[in-house]
């Protein structure tokens, strides 16, 4: 080497370590200031407010023991508590609720903001606070400042407020019923979209049509009551015929274009949502007498959990469970007396309000009450977009809510919603910890501010019960399925149902006169349809879940006679696929000796589905293969049928049409109208439902032998940042392990949605109870709680309700 290379070289071997070191140095800053954030776990911390000092003690998985003179000082301790462990997801969720999200990441989340700011959340829930009594503001400002106080304690800001170049801003009281109306908006439709896709099928296809194809009772359902109902008659070739060129009342577009932009069925499942399970157990059928719950909600899956774990001890009592973070009560868990439990209710608590408008001035409309026209309303709410300049969005509205869509003739339509009165939200669950009785928890849940939720209870005399927790409309002059104009005050809600018309299922008869009894002492829930006749009309129709997943809890805890938390946390786990085991006969049928001669490809197809596995593990191919089959049969056979809807409402959804009760009726019959005229047979078209599924193999360069569930069905759960910080994966993103567990079973299971949390408590008997969760408590990738717990969920193994040992013990002082 000449000495000029020489030189050169050694120019930039010192370039290149400057860089490195610059780079070593950075990263070891930001290291730094990421471990900065980590929450205190041990020694004490000043907490302003406290009227006594509270102990905090941490177990092996971070769960706190948080124990206190009074809810007060515990409450306080909570907020602190929340900040240190999870402030980020707080932000996160009251900015969701609040159409705040723009602030933090810019452009990218002004549709969502536009969308949520039409409802006003902020100042509903500042509204709540004032309303709220004057204890339930002091727990309210207590947590508050817990949470700022918390917040302040930190070595530096989390760690997500250095990527986003943002300062976490302060809580305030009604922050945390903004938590509530973010999982609202989680649980519930908040555009009337049901209601429009029901609406649009009327007037596509006709009354008939909607009747055949959007039945309220269906075969499948497993109501408490045991209420069911058959499908309608098949509408002739005079109302549909998908063999000519008119369907119902709209003529089909060109052959060509038919199913171009209308594929329904483009998720995993379109005409099925995954929803959650709770169920009890009467003491007369468990073996130490006591009531027994157990309930896991379903939701999206992140890192940490949607749930913070606490233990609190105030007064002589003591209660486990679950909260969201950033609200101070205990969605589901165990006061030592009573347990309860929710669900997604998917009762109807909003309608759409065809507004009557004047047809010159169309910003003019009629209202009950009012002599003259009255104008349509505008409120305007500026959205502050990081790197860039406010936008104001002007929201119009009625007297009834605001104007979220139009009828096919363009008349207005407006969402009564009851998340849009003031006392929609409220922190009343914190009640339930003083309740002795399922009669007591019954009454606590009807004044609760919640989404409308099944709330299900037990308690340790051996009670069981079920009912509405949240607030229900009570409608007068409809049913509230489709939009109708209240223009002339014959049609309206009148209020809403007090605790004594709310329908209440139990086996505590005595303390409910208008009850229904618990059939043979167990109630449960799958998001189905809870209760028919009288009780139906008072809830509506809010698109309850198919009934298949509900029947199969049912069943199973019918099958134990004398059940222990054990029992039920194996219903829990039932993973068998009893709903697809007649389409496996399908499919078989489907491939028969002659089809699969007709294409040999297909022989292979029918190879791999041959021995039924009948559940869905991750080493089984047959359940996928059917479950794919299943959509591709339902795609081909109904996207015809609704491309007109799509075509007149571009968010036409199939979310809830009870199809598959539909779809027997039509296989039992084949009628040649109904089938799609890219076929001659029904059998030619179930044929190439199979072809659907070999071409979605190919794309996925998998044998049909080779396509287990394991490799579709595996886990993505982590920090909201891992996707966009790819080099951090290793900290934000938990492993991808294959999940057990589908559709329509009690182990219901996607890669990033299913179960949440698995409680099994008997009251009283919190030691034998039964939890885990995926993801951990901590929302810090550098804590040891970030991951800890998740293999115990992964693996399905039972691990105990109540904190272990305590491994860290904290003190907070006045």
């Amino acid at each position: 080497m000449s000495p000029a290379a020489a030189q050169r070289f050694r120019l930039l071997a010192s370039a290149v370590s400057v860089l490195v070191l610059v780079a070593v140095l950075a990263a070891g800053w930001f290291y730094w200031r990421f471990r900065a954030s980590l929450p205190q776990l041990d020694g004490t911390a000043a907490v302003a407010g406290l009227g006594a000092g509270v102990t905090v003690t941490r177990d092996a998985l971070g769960v706190p023991t948080v124990r206190g003179a009074d809810r007060r000082d515990v409450t306080r301790a909570l907020g602190w508590l929340h900040a240190q462990d999870r402030f980020f997801q707080m932000d996160l969720l009251r900015r969701s609720a609040a159409g705040e999200l723009s602030a933090l990441f810019g452009e990218r989340a002004l549709a969502r903001d536009r969308a949520v700011r039409r409802h006003g959340f902020r100042a509903i829930a500042r509204e709540a606070v004032a309303r709220a009594t004057a204890e339930e503001r002091a727990l309210l400002e207590a947590f508050t400042a817990g949470v700022n106080s918390g917040l302040a304690a930190l070595g530096a800001k989390p760690f997500e407020y250095f990527v986003l170049r943002a300062e976490p801003q302060p809580w305030r009281p009604e922050d945390s019923l903004l938590i509530i109306h973010a999982m609202t908006l989680d649980l519930q439709d908040d555009s009337g979209g049901y209601e429009q896709t029901l609406m649009t099928l009327r007037d596509v296809l006709g009354r008939d049509m909607y009747a055949f194809l959007a039945p309220l009772l269906t075969p499948g359902d497993a109501a408490l009551d045991g209420t069911k109902g058959e499908v309608g008659p098949i509408p002739g070739p005079k109302v549909f015929n998908l063999r000519n060129r008119k369907v119902g009342a709209v003529a089909p577009p060109p052959a060509e274009t038919r199913l171009a932009g209308t594929d329904l069925f483009a998720r995993p499942d379109a005409e099925f949502r995954i929803g959650s399970n709770a169920f009890a157990v009467s003491g007369t059928h468990t073996a130490d007498g006591t009531g027994l719950l157990a309930n896991d909600m379903h939701l999206g899956h992140s890192a940490p959990n949607i749930w913070y774990r606490a233990v609190i001890e105030y007064g002589g009592r003591r209660i486990a469970g679950v909260m969201a973070p950033g609200a101070p009560a205990i969605v589901a868990g165990s006061n030592g007396y009573v347990a309860w439990g929710v669900t997604n209710s998917a009762i109807d608590v909003a309608d759409l309000v065809e507004v009557d408008v004047n047809s010159i001035a169309k910003s003019l409309y009629r209202a009950p009450g009012y002599e003259r026209l009255i104008e349509i309303g505008t409120r305007t709410e500026t959205i502050e977009v990081k790197g860039g300049e406010p936008v104001k969005l002007e929201v119009r509205f009625t007297v009834w809510g605001p104007i979220v869509g139009q009828t096919e003739s363009e008349r207005p339509l407006a969402l009564r919603w009851t998340a849009h009165d003031s006392d929609a939200a409220n922190i009343k669950l914190i009640e339930l910890e003083a309740a002795r009785t399922v009669a007591d928890a019954v009454r606590v849940a009807h004044r609760a501010g919640v989404p409308s939720l099944n709330f299900l209870a037990a308690d340790r005399a051996g009670d069981v019960a079920w009912t509405i927790a949240g607030k229900i409309p009570k409608r007068v002059g409809y049913d509230g399925r489709l939009p109708v104009s209240w223009t002339f005050g014959d049609r309206r809600w009148d209020g809403y149902l007090s605790s004594e018309e709310t329908p209440v299922v139990t086996t505590a008869a005595k303390d409910f006169p208008g009850a229904l009894p618990a059939p043979a002492g167990r109630v449960w829930s799958g998001n189905q349809r809870q209760i028919g006749g009288a009780a139906l009309a008072l809830l509506g129709d809010g698109a309850y879940a198919r009934g298949a997943r509900a029947a199969q809890i049912r069943d199973a805890l019918e099958a134990v006679p004398k059940a222990t938390p054990a029992d039920l946390f194996a219903v829990q786990l039932d993973h068998r696929a009893l709903f697809l085991a007649r389409w496996h006969a399908l499919m078989l049928e489907a491939l028969s000796p002659a089809a699969t001669s007709a294409k040999p490809e297909r022989a292979a197809l029918r190879a791999a589905v041959e021995k039924w596995d009948g559940a869905a593990t991750t080493d089984s191919t047959s359940y996928r293969l059917v479950r794919e089959f299943r959509l591709a049969l339902l795609r081909k056979m109904f996207t015809p049928v609704f491309a007109g809807c799509r075509e007149i409402y571009p968010d036409f959804t199939l979310e809830r049409l009870p199809l598959e009760a539909v779809f027997w009726k039509l296989w039992a019959e084949k009628p040649l109208h109904w089938l799609n005229p890219d076929f001659g047979t029904w059998e030619e078209l179930a044929a190439a439902a199979g072809d659907d599924v070999l071409r979605s193999l190919e794309k996925q360069k998998l044998a049909p032998a080779a396509a287990t569930w394991g490799k579709l069905n595996t886990a993505r759960i982590g920090h909201p940042f891992a996707r966009s910080m790819p080099w951090l994966a290793g900290w934000l993103q938990l492993p991808e392990d294959p999940l057990p567990g589908g559709d329509d079973m009690p182990r219901a299971q996607r890669q990033s949605h299913g179960v949440s949390q698995r409680l099994v408590v008997a009251p009283g008997r919190e030691e034998a109870g039964i939890f885990h969760m995926p993801a951990g408590q901590s929302g810090h990738p550098l804590s040891p709680f970030f991951r800890a717990g998740h293999a115990a969920w992964v693996k399905a193994e039972a691990t105990p309700l109540l904190a272990g040992p305590a491994v860290h013990t904290l003190t907070l002082r006045p």
